[in-house]
């Protein structure tokens, strides 16, 4: 069989991991031959490729990012988009598609399947919040270099009896702020699940150092919210890509600043921003990415379509492609408890909102 596989949205470590592992399953096992689209959609829409083999797989296993590059190209927002992808799949005797991404390009994926591509999802999102499975791939190794970033950032705050303001990805979800404010040991964790109130998180601070602690780590995601004066997230800009999004950042500095204000103490910002996304995966991401990879094509094989490979316990099962774009997965209550049993009483509401 002759398969496609394309990457979309934002980078991801274990992206690569994913497709090694699907095409090295492939050539082994099924006699596969594969092609590669570059760029993610936009690869379809403008017939750009690259074949992959056996040895444009050799040694990415390790390797951030994804060699078939990456876009946040919107077929369905462009004249007769989708029907140029299913005309390059043709062009390219492709007869069915693996699209690794996230709800952005796994939606586009079930439009195509809806006018009768063969396609099979793999969730990636470096947010963790795919419905339909428990762990998204690139999330660990996100946690992981916040979580240092954090120890790193505790020692120059007790030093200089600063405040600390880490802001970190996030845009519906706070499951990276969560498990890094949890590892990390912060004192506030703030997501975009639960508006706060400045003058609550500012009088916890004060109180906070009132009892001798005269430093402060504050973890926010980028899509937190002020309770009160914004409609929204701080964003960069009015613009929003394909998909509808706008580019969110400046919560941090933001925060910062209304904080110091508030308390008089000196406040800094250290936004950690694409920095999460790069270098080389965990070997958690790795093993994961390459089970997805490996589900991913058995999939294609069954004849599993219109659907995705998911993490369910330590199964991966197939769900359908439906279930895991309908809705964002939110930090859920145990998450929010496990928060509140480590933060002191004064605290607690901050991550509550």
């Amino acid at each position: 069989m002759r398969i496609g596989i394309l990457t979309g949205g934002g980078d991801c470590p274990g992206l690569n991991a994913v497709i090694r592992a699907a095409v090295r399953k492939g050539s082994f096992h099924y006699d596969d031959t594969f092609v590669g689209f570059l760029e993610g959609w936009r690869g379809l829409v403008e017939d750009k490729s690259m074949p992959l083999d056996l040895q444009a797989v050799a040694g990415i296993l390790p390797r951030g990012g994804t060699i078939l590059r990456t876009s946040r190209t919107n077929p369905a927002k462009k004249a007769d988009g989708l029907d140029k992808c299913i005309a390059t799949l043709k062009r390219n005797n492709v007869e069915a598609l693996i699209a690794i991404g996230g709800d952005d390009t796994l939606s586009v994926a079930t439009k195509l399947y809806d006018k009768g591509v063969k396609v099979v999802g793999v969730p990636k999102t470096i947010d963790n919040d795919l419905s339909g499975t428990d762990f998204t791939f690139g999330f660990d190794t996100a946690v992981n270099i916040v979580t240092e970033a954090i120890d790193r950032v505790h020692t120059t705050a007790e030093a200089h009896n600063r405040v600390m303001v880490v802001e970190v990805m996030g845009r519906d979800a706070g499951w990276i702020a969560i498990y890094s404010g949890i590892s990390g040991g912060a004192d506030v964790i703030l997501i975009p699940e639960q508006p706060f109130d400045v003058d609550k998180v500012a009088a916890k601070i004060r109180m906070r150092h009132a009892r001798g602690r005269y430093f402060s780590i504050v973890v926010v995601a980028e899509g937190a919210k002020f309770a009160a004066g914004k409609n929204g997230p701080v964003v960069q800009g009015g613009e929003k890509d394909e998909f509808g999004h706008v580019r969110l950042g400046g919560i941090g500095n933001t925060l910062a600043q209304e904080l110091e204000r508030r308390t008089g103490f000196e406040t800094r910002t250290v936004v950690l921003g694409h920095i999460q996304r790069g270098g080389s995966p965990t070997a958690f991401d790795r093993v994961l990415a390459t089970r997805y990879g490996l589900g991913a094509i058995d999939m294609v094989h069954r004849g599993e379509f219109g659907r995705m490979a998911a993490l369910r316990g330590n199964k991966i099962l197939s769900v359908p492609l439906a279930e895991a774009t309908g809705t964002n997965r939110t930090v859920d209550q145990e998450m929010l408890d496990a928060a509140f049993g480590i933060l002191e009483d004064v605290e607690k509401e901050a991550v509550a909102g």
